[in-house]
């Protein structure tokens, strides 16, 4: 799917990315949603305010964090064959390491800049607790990293610091240097914390942790945005490899290969993108063809309420499944490129 205005069209996309940011342009040009510039199928789409986007997006965290003067290679293999794909939205943060800076550098490289949907966050914590100065000398610098005057999307890392960062950006979205504001957290027992200012109004998008072993979400939080047209973005849908773990060497069950699902990342993220609720899904890789197939997911039907239960109970019956809370995040992999650096033991639950 490549990005070309339509036949025909007197739009510049400079223009409207100065008055609308990318994510409009990505609805106006009518990538997400509409066939393949080959006629192929339609990926399926979910709302982003006005815009809509693809379901499955890509992360950054960890794999994107990669020192200068270490290879990066692989960076641009992912972002090309992630856009090649029909994937739009990545996300990324500046407490990700070098993984911020290498995003806007290869995706700008690549001349994606104005063709992708970029999601970030704001983190203001410690001695700046009551400083707004940080959160913008952040915010501008994020700018600079990304190549854009708008970004996408801002949202609060881990809830930090909520009453004095949510005014901050909802200004800025004001001002027109953000497109919608929003919370992040992977902590479940952070949730609670969402609910009343997704009920007041105050945002556009939320960012969680939601998984075939971690679905707390469901109980309440999903439908509550959905209600009030709050978008959500889901981190860990993979576990951050552990439910690969859990089925190893174990082939897809014929049941969802019946179903047209050919992968295990086809099985555990078509499970989290079925839920109504679910705009985007975010996983991460440093391999390309783990993009592509992730992004086959979006464009094979997505199953319905029973075959999710059955999903479910497929999972549940391997007794492995019921230890991935207590299995340290990324099995097998290390990243020593990288500036962020994961406890030992890595976290877990």
């Amino acid at each position: 799917m490549n990005a070309s205005i339509p036949s025909g069209s007197t739009v510049s996309r400079r223009s409207m990315l100065a008055a609308t940011g990318a994510g409009a342009v990505v609805a106006a040009l009518g990538l997400p949603g509409t066939a393949t510039a080959q006629g192929g199928p339609r990926p399926v789409t979910r709302p982003l305010g006005e815009s809509r986007v693809p379901v499955i997006g890509l992360g950054t965290f960890m794999t994107f964090d990669r020192r200068p003067g270490t290879d990066q290679a692989f960076i641009p293999a992912v972002l090309r064959a992630f856009h090649d794909g029909g994937g739009r939205v990545i996300d990324t943060a500046a407490t990700y390491g070098a993984a911020e800076a290498n995003t806007g550098h290869h995706v700008h490289a690549l001349g994606l800049t104005d063709q992708v949907v970029l999601t970030d966050k704001s983190w203001n914590c410690g001695e700046y607790l009551f400083d707004d100065g940080h959160v913008l000398a952040q915010f501008a610098r994020s700018r600079q990293r990304l190549h854009r005057e708008v970004i996408d999307v801002v949202g609060i890392h881990s809830m930090t610091n909520v009453g004095m960062v949510l005014p901050v950006l909802n200004r800025l979205k004001g001002e027109g240097t953000i497109r919608y504001v929003g919370l992040t957290s992977h902590e479940p027992y952070q949730y609670e914390g969402m609910r009343p200012l997704i009920e007041a109004g105050a945002i556009d998008v939320i960012q969680i942790r939601y998984s075939m072993f971690q679905r707390s979400a469901e109980h309440g939080l999903l439908s509550l945005a959905a209600d009030h047209g709050v978008a959500v973005m889901v981190n860990m849908a993979l576990e951050k490899g552990r439910l690969h773990q859990v089925v190893g060497s174990r082939p897809v069950p014929e049941f969802a290969r019946e179903a047209g699902c050919e992968s295990w990342a086809q099985f555990f993220l078509s499970y989290v993108a079925a839920h109504p609720a679910v705009t985007c899904v975010i996983p991460a890789t440093t391999n390309p063809d783990h993009v592509r197939e992730n992004l086959l997911t979006m464009y094979r039907p997505l199953p319905d309420h029973r075959q999710r239960r059955r999903m479910l109970r497929y999972m549940e019956e391997l007794p492995e499944f019921a230890r991935i809370g207590v299995t340290p995040w990324y099995p097998g992999k290390t990243f020593p490129d990288g500036l962020v650096k994961l406890p030992q033991p890595h976290p877990v639950g």
